[in-house]
């Protein structure tokens, strides 16, 4: 008499789902800590090197222009080949880069191998919203990214703490790329083994010598694909360009120290980690027009009242407040792009984000200019007056999309 087989049971898809996007987050984590770990780094730089503090923010500068200018390279390569696969060469490509940071002999080999470590991390949050993008319906997908929010913004704010304590500790700045090298290898390794167990998205074939060029194409051949485009780039110019001067507006007017300044602004993150909390409730009463259209009167009325103010401490909540009407909108604008261009959705958010960083860079200047030749108001008024009209034009386009199909 034979005892009758033992079977295993079957591997649950959406619990490895789940599990997946919670590591993802995790992988979020660790970019964002590595985009803001040097900020409080640089006076151990300076005294390390034996350079000023503006010779050590070279570090930042070369980190952020490589994140921005590769992100465009990743998407491509993510839909060719795989976003699970290129997401965790990328990983394990920090890891090898703040490895090598560790090691650098000088200050120069120190700022061309931070090169080399932001080509590498463009490669990690956009695939992993695209992933999500491939993985989890629609319907669900604001409140999925809204998690993998909570993961980066926690990392940017962890990485600006970890590198003020790591400055002040005997292990120094190289005890917190030591740090993150060790977190992308972990979160590499279990990302790989994981997403292993998980189909994915068939790769883009085809396309010869100029493949990459005409997934970009096929992406801007879209028209609501370019709308959202549009969308973000004006997002990046005229949000994220004035919000880099609300610390020296602050200073400037109120006579705040630079770090009470920065620390009231600050609480702009925690407004987004709020709305990553409550996300799931606000798109099920909202819904997405409703949404953008709120996110930008808000954001318009915070910045109308950071030029009213008669005193500093407003200055937080209001900053609460803004950070929590920008993802309003900004996870709105996000959702819309995984969705924009399914068949390339790799090279869809590749070019999302770096149409989002380049209009940060473009918004920096000119909100640079305008505030040293026009002061405090056209620094906040034009914002004031500008994102509600975004969210409003967003919304319209959300309806014209809705009725059209």
């Amino acid at each position: 008499m034979t005892s009758p087989a033992v079977t295993s049971p079957a591997p649950d898809p959406e619990a490895a789902t789940r599990a997946a996007i919670l590591l993802l987050a995790i992988a979020g984590f660790f970019s964002g800590a590595a985009l803001r770990i040097c900020d409080g780094l640089i006076p151990r730089l300076a005294s390390d090197y034996a350079v000023t503090p503006g010779v050590a923010g070279r570090v930042i500068l070369t980190f952020a222009v490589a994140y921005g200018v590769s992100q465009l390279l990743f998407g491509p390569l993510g839909d060719r080949y795989g976003k699970a696969r290129v997401m965790c060469g990328a990983l394990f490509g920090c890891a090898l880069a703040s490895l090598a940071c560790i090691l650098a002999p000088d200050f120069e080999t120190l700022v061309r191998l931070r090169i080399f470590w932001g080509v590498a991390a463009a490669g990690i949050i956009p695939l992993a919203i695209a992933w999500i993008g491939d993985h989890v319906h629609y319907e669900q997908r604001q409140a999925t990214l809204a998690r993998m929010l909570m993961g980066t913004l926690s990392g940017m704010t962890a990485g600006q703490l970890g590198g003020g304590l790591f400055a002040d500790s005997p292990l120094g700045w190289r005890g917190a790329f030591g740090t993150l090298c060790v977190g992308y290898i972990v979160v590499g390794l279990l990302l790989l083994a994981r997403l292993r167990t998980i189909p994915s998205a068939p790769p883009v074939r085809g396309g010869g010598r100029f493949g990459f060029a005409k997934q970009l194409g096929s992406v801007l051949a879209i028209p609501w694909a370019r709308v959202v485009i549009l969308a973000v780039f004006a997002e990046g110019v005229i949000l994220m360009g004035p919000l880099a001067f609300l610390p020296s507006y602050l200073h400037q007017r109120f006579g705040l120290a630079l770090s009470t300044a920065s620390g009231l602004i600050a609480l702009y993150a925690f407004g987004g980690l709020l709305y990553a909390l409550v996300a799931h409730h606000v798109v099920r009463r909202l819904g997405e027009r409703r949404m953008v259209l709120s996110g930008g009167i808000v954001m318009g009325l915070g910045f109308l009242a950071l030029y009213a103010t008669p005193v500093a401490w407003l200055a937080a909540p209001i900053a609460l407040a803004v950070g929590f009407g920008t993802y309003l909108l900004h996870n709105t604008l996000q959702t819309n792009a995984t969705q924009m261009a399914p068949a390339t959705r790799g090279t869809a958010m590749a070019t999302f984000a770096f149409c989002f960083f380049n209009g940060q860079a473009i918004g920096v200047s000119l909100a640079g200019y305008a505030y040293d030749h026009g002061g405090p108001l056209p620094l906040l008024v034009g914002p004031a007056v500008a994102l509600p009209i975004l969210g409003w034009a967003f919304a319209r386009g959300l309806e014209r999309r809705a009725r059209e199909g």
